[in-house]
C-alpha cells in the first residue's frame, strides 16, 4: 500500500507542474537579464501547461511612479502564433523554482510578438493587504434620473487611473540600461476576456462601454455551469489555474476570466493588474474551464466558461485582484416576471453582485435585455412595472412605474436602476438590498393620455380642506375621461394658491431644469423621496413646490400693499408730485 501511494505521488509530480511554497519568492532586485523562467497557465480544458519566459530586463515607472515590471519574452505552447493571450493575466512565472510574479502586460493590440510585462509578486501582496469598506460615491444626482453612460464613463475612468502612466520613453527607467524604454511605453494590461451570455445588443453595448476596450475583450460564452468538465469544486485551486470573477449569474451571465498567480493558504492572488481598480469588493470567485484559444492579430483570447464558486474576490487593486477561498459573498437575487397578452408569462432569475457602482448598471442591462429580447422595440410599446426592492431592516422601496412610447424598454430599466443607485450610493448610511422583484406587463399599444384640462368645482376653499380636482384626459385614440384627484389644501395656506397639473416625467424635468426638487438630508428622507415618481415622491415634490409658490405669493402681497398705498397717496392730491410717477422715475434711473 505504501508503494502504491508513493507511485501515485510520483505520477502527480510528473503530470502537474511543480508549485513552490509560499516562502519561495524572488525579489525583483534578484531578477537579472538572461535568466530563464518557467510560467504556468491553462491553454485548454483545466490542464495547467508550462511555457518559458526569457528575462529581458527590469523597467521602472511604466505603470506608476516607482513601480517595476519584469520584461520577458514568452515561448512554448501556442504562444509563437498567438502572442500573449487575453486570459493569461496572472500566469505565474518562476525562476529556479522561486515565484517572481504574474504575466500581466503585453505590447497591446495587433502585436503577435510574445513579449510580456511581469508584475512583481511583492507588489501584488502589498497592494492586497489593504482592508476596509469602500466609501460611498454619490454618483446619483438627487434631482436627476439614472443614465447608464455617465456611470460607464466613471467606471472607465477608475480603471484607466490604475495604468498607462508612462507616455514617453524618457519616463521609463531601464534598470540594467539595455535600451528597453521604448518597449516599456508600449506595454498595456493584457485584455481580460469578458463572457456575455443572454444580453441584448444594446445592453451588451452599454456593458462594453462600461468595461471599455482594449482592457476587456467580449467573448462568446454559453451559460456557465459548475458541471463544466475538469472544474470540480472540491479540487484545490493552484497557481496557473484558470479563475473566474462572476458578476451576473442565472438566466443571464456576465463574468471575467484570468489566471491564479499564488495561493497562500486560503489567500488567492490573480491577474497582476486591476479589474476595475475599485478597491474593496465582494465578487464570487469561481473555477474556470478553457474551451479553446482563438488566435487573432488584434488580440488572441481564451474562450472559457465558469465553474463552481470557490470563494470571494475581496480586493481589486492596481497590481492584483485578491480574495479568499471558502464561502461565496452574498449577491442580490433579482426575479423578473414578464407578462404579455400575446405570449405565455415568463420568469427570469438572476444573481447580481452587491456593489454600489455595478449593481444599478447590471440591473439596467438585465431589464433592457429581457424586454428587447421578448418585446418589440420599434413602434408603440408600453410597460407597466410593479415591484419592490427589499432593504434590510428598512422595509421595501416601491419600483412601480409605467413607461410608454419610443425607448420604453430603456426607460423601464433606467427607472429601476435609478432607485437602486440612490439607495446603494447614498452618503448617509450603508444600505443592504436583500432582493429585487419585478413584474412587467407589456402592451403593444401606447398606454398614454394627454391632460386636456383641470379644474376645481368648489367655489370656496378653506385651509386644511380636501377638495376634488377634476382632470380631463384624452387617449391616443381620442377617448376622453374625467378623473377626480383629492387635493389637500395646506392648513397654513393663505391668499391665492396655484395648482400645477402635469405628468411625472415633465415634473421631474422641470425640477431638474430649475434646480428644484427633493434634496434629502437623511436616509429616512431618502427612502421617503426616492422611487420612480411613486405617490410619496410626487407628494414630496408637490409640497416642495407649494412652499415655493407661497413664498412668491408673500412677496406679491407685499408689492400689492405698497402699490395700494401709492395709489391712495396719488389720488389724494396732497403732494405736487404723484408718488407713483416719482417711484417709477426713480426705478428707471437706478
Amino acid at each position: 500500500m505504501l508503494h502504491r501511494a508513493a507511485a501515485l505521488t510520483a505520477i502527480l509530480l510528473i503530470v502537474s507542474p511543480a508549485v513552490p511554497a509560499r516562502s519561495a519568492l524572488m525579489g525583483v532586485d534578484e531578477v537579472k537579464p538572461g535568466m530563464l523562467g518557467t510560467g504556468i497557465t491553462v491553454f485548454e480544458g483545466a490542464r495547467r501547461d508550462e511555457f518559458r519566459a526569457r528575462i529581458l530586463g527590469v523597467l521602472e515607472n511604466v505603470t506608476a511612479p516607482r513601480r517595476r515590471l519584469v520584461l520577458a519574452r514568452l515561448e512554448g505552447g501556442p504562444l509563437a502564433s498567438t502572442g500573449v493571450i487575453a486570459g493569461m493575466s496572472g500566469s505565474p512565472v518562476y525562476v529556479d523554482g522561486r515565484l517572481i510574479g504574474a504575466v500581466a502586460y503585453s505590447l497591446g493590440a495587433f502585436s503577435r510578438e510574445p513579449i510580456a510585462g511581469i508584475t512583481p509578486i511583492a507588489e501584488m501582496i502589498e497592494a492586497a493587504a489593504s482592508a476596509g469598506a469602500r466609501p460611498a460615491n454619490r454618483w446619483a444626482d438627487p434631482r436627476g434620473a439614472f443614465a447608464p453612460d455617465p456611470v460607464a464613463a466613471e467606471l472607465l475612468r477608475a480603471a484607466r487611473a490604475a495604468g498607462g502612466f508612462a507616455d514617453r520613453p524618457g519616463d521609463v527607467r531601464d534598470v540594467a540600461g539595455l535600451g528597453l524604454e521604448a518597449l516599456g511605453v508600449r506595454l498595456r494590461p493584457i485584455a481580460t476576456p469578458l463572457a456575455l451570455s443572454g444580453f441584448s445588443e444594446d445592453a451588451a453595448r452599454v456593458l462594453t462601454r462600461a468595461f471599455g476596450e482594449p482592457r476587456f475583450v467580449p467573448a462568446a460564452s454559453g451559460i456557465a455551469a459548475a458541471s463544466a468538465p475538469g472544474t470540480a469544486a472540491e479540487a484545490p485551486l493552484e497557481p496557473g489555474d484558470a479563475v473566474g470573477v462572476s458578476l451576473v449569474s442565472g438566466d443571464l451571465v456576465l463574468a471575467a476570466t484570468g489566471t491564479v498567480t499564488l495561493v497562500d493558504g486560503l489567500r488567492v492572488y490573480a491577474f497582476g493588474h486591476p479589474f476595475f481598480n475599485l478597491g474593496p469588493t465582494a465578487f464570487p470567485m469561481t473555477r474556470a474551464y478553457v474551451h479553446t484559444v482563438i488566435p487573432s492579430l488584434f488580440s488572441s483570447i481564451k474562450i472559457a466558461s465558469l465553474g463552481a464558486v470557490v470563494g470571494a474576490v475581496e480586493q481589486d487593486r492596481a497590481t492584483t485582484i485578491a480574495g479568499t477561498l471558502g464561502p461565496p459573498p452574498r449577491t442580490i437575487p433579482v426575479r423578473l416576471a414578464l407578462e404579455s397578452g400575446r405570449a405565455p408569462a415568463r420568469t427570469f432569475t438572476l444573481e447580481v453582485v452587491e456593489d454600489e457602482a455595478l449593481t444599478p448598471i447590471f440591473t439596467f442591462a438585465a431589464i433592457l435585455s429581457v424586454l428587447q429580447s421578448y418585446e418589440r422595440e420599434l413602434g408603440a410599446a408600453s410597460f407597466t412595472l410593479t415591484g419592490e426592492a427589499r432593504v434590510r431592516g428598512l422595509g421595501t422601496v416601491s419600483l412601480d412605474n409605467v413607461h410608454a412610447g419610443d425607448g420604453a424598454s430603456g426607460a423601464a430599466g433606467a427607472s429601476v436602476a435609478g432607485t437602486l443607485a440612490a439607495l446603494v450610493r447614498n452618503t448617509f448610511a450603508p444600505v443592504r438590498i436583500d432582493e429585487i422583484t419585478l413584474r412587467i406587463r407589456s402592451s403593444e399599444q401606447p398606454l398614454t393620455a394627454r391632460i386636456e384640462r383641470a379644474w376645481l368645482d368648489a367655489v370656496e376653499i378653506r385651509p386644511g380642506q380636501t377638495v376634488p380636482l377634476k382632470v380631463l384626459t384624452r387617449t391616443w385614440r381620442g377617448e376622453e375621461a374625467v378623473r377626480t384627484v383629492p387635493l389637500a389644501i395646506p392648513a397654513h395656506a393663505r391668499g391665492t394658491l396655484s395648482v400645477v397639473v402635469a405628468d411625472a416625467a415633465r415634473t421631474a424635468e422641470w425640477d431638474q431644469r430649475e434646480g428644484r426638487g427633493p434634496d434629502p438630508q437623511s436616509l429616512g428622507q431618502l427612502l421617503h423621496t426616492y422611487g420612480p415618481m411613486a405617490p410619496r415622491r410626487a407628494r414630496h415634490i408637490a409640497e416642495h413646490r407649494l412652499a415655493d409658490i407661497e413664498a412668491r405669493l408673500t412677496d406679491l402681497k407685499a408689492m400689492r400693499r405698497m402699490l395700494a398705498r401709492l395709489i391712495r397717496a396719488c389720488a389724494a392730491g396732497r403732494d405736487t408730485v404723484c408718488p407713483i410717477v416719482q417711484s417709477l422715475s426713480t426705478g428707471q434711473e437706478t
